[in-house]
C-alpha cells in the first residue's frame, strides 16, 4: 500500500535494476501495489478544501489534522530524497543524524498512510 503508486513503482523498478538478484521478487511487488491516492484522485472522496488537489500533504491535514510534519527536520519528499542521496559522502556523525531524521520522516509517512486507510475504511 502506498500513496502515489506511479512514483513507488518506479523506485521498485530502479531497485530491480540495481539488484538483479532480487529482480523477480521486486517486480512481483508492483503487481500487488494498492494506491491510497486513488479515492482522492478520482474524487470518490472530496473536500472543498482540497481545491482540486489530492497530494498527501493536501489530504492529510483535513482528514487527520493532528499529524503534521512541522515538528520534523525533514518535512517533504524532495528533501528526503536529496539527503538520502548525499548520505554516502557525509561524515559518520552527520550520517547518523541525517539517518535518524530520514527514519522519522519515513515513520510519519507510514503512519499517515495507516491513518488515511483507517479513515477510509471507517466510512
Amino acid at each position: 500500500m502506498c500513496y502515489n503508486m506511479a512514483f513507488e513503482k518506479s523506485r521498485i523498478k530502479e531497485f530491480a535494476l540495481d539488484y538483479p538478484e532480487y529482480k523477480k521478487a521486486l517486480l512481483s511487488i508492483n503487481s500487488r501495489v494498492v494506491d491510497l491516492m486513488v479515492p482522492f484522485q478520482k474524487r470518490w472522496y472530496y473536500h472543498p478544501e482540497f481545491k482540486g488537489r489530492y497530494s498527501i500533504k493536501v489530504v492529510l491535514p483535513l482528514l487527520i489534522p493532528e499529524l503534521r510534519y512541522y515538528s520534523l527536520d525533514i518535512q517533504e519528499g524532495g528533501t528526503a530524497s536529496m539527503i538520502y542521496a548525499q548520505l554516502k559522502w557525509q561524515d559518520k556523525e552527520t550520517t547518523e543524524k541525517q539517518r535518524a531524521q530520514l527514519l522519522a520522516y519515513c515513520k510519519m509517512d507510514t503512519l499517515e498512510m495507516v491513518r488515511i486507510y483507517q479513515h477510509l475504511k471507517g466510512l
